[in-house]
């Protein structure tokens, strides 16, 4: 078991600083707006908040009218239903992948940081995630190292960057995102 609140904490922040206005802008994530971008936040939120407790799945879609209280309200649902000691056991399905709960939690874990990333880019905030979340989407790395090989997992064409580059930055590229993006 490990503790998702920290992410979950670091995402609402970012959430909190959101503009009305920036809602319309790219991010790194192809094809999504800044809207789009935290209505996915909302889906995976509740999702995985759904699999911590077996239940199933209601899948919502698109951005609530009252984003600014529902996803921080989701989020930490999200990061309470995992302290749970039972949503570590079983199976559940996320993006209709079967997989053990305990990875259903790292690939939470994975969706806060790179998603927590890509919304501090397009909205131009700065973002803090501690080691021990960096770890857990090293860990996504592994559990999911040979889709992501052939080309058919969930991350894009890797980036290169400079072996010397963070910590952070070498975890973007491998994602397939540029750890240089910018709005503009």
């Amino acid at each position: 078991m490990f503790d998702l609140g920290p992410a979950a904490q670091e995402m609402n922040r970012i959430v909190a600083g959101v503009r009305d206005e920036q809602l319309d802008q790219p991010t790194p994530c192809q094809e999504w707006t800044v809207a789009d971008l935290l209505a996915h936040l909302y889906q995976f939120a509740t999702v995985f908040a759904h699999n911590a407790r077996k239940e199933p799945v209601d899948r919502p879609a698109g951005l609530p009218d009252d984003w600014r209280t529902t996803i921080p309200r989701q989020v930490d649902d999200l990061a309470q239903a995992w302290r749970d000691e039972s949503a570590w056991t079983g199976r559940v399905s996320a993006g209709g992948v079967e997989m053990d709960a305990a990875d259903n939690a790292v690939v939470a874990m994975e969706e806060l940081v790179l998603h927590g990333w890509d919304l501090s880019r397009a909205t131009g905030q700065d973002l803090r995630f501690d080691d021990a979340s960096l770890d857990k989407v090293d860990r996504f790395r592994e559990v999911f190292a040979a889709p992501i090989a052939s080309g058919q997992g969930p991350w894009g064409a890797a980036v290169v960057v400079p072996d010397n580059a963070a910590r952070f930055d070498r975890l973007l590229g491998a994602a397939g995102r540029d750890p240089a993006w910018s709005p503009r």
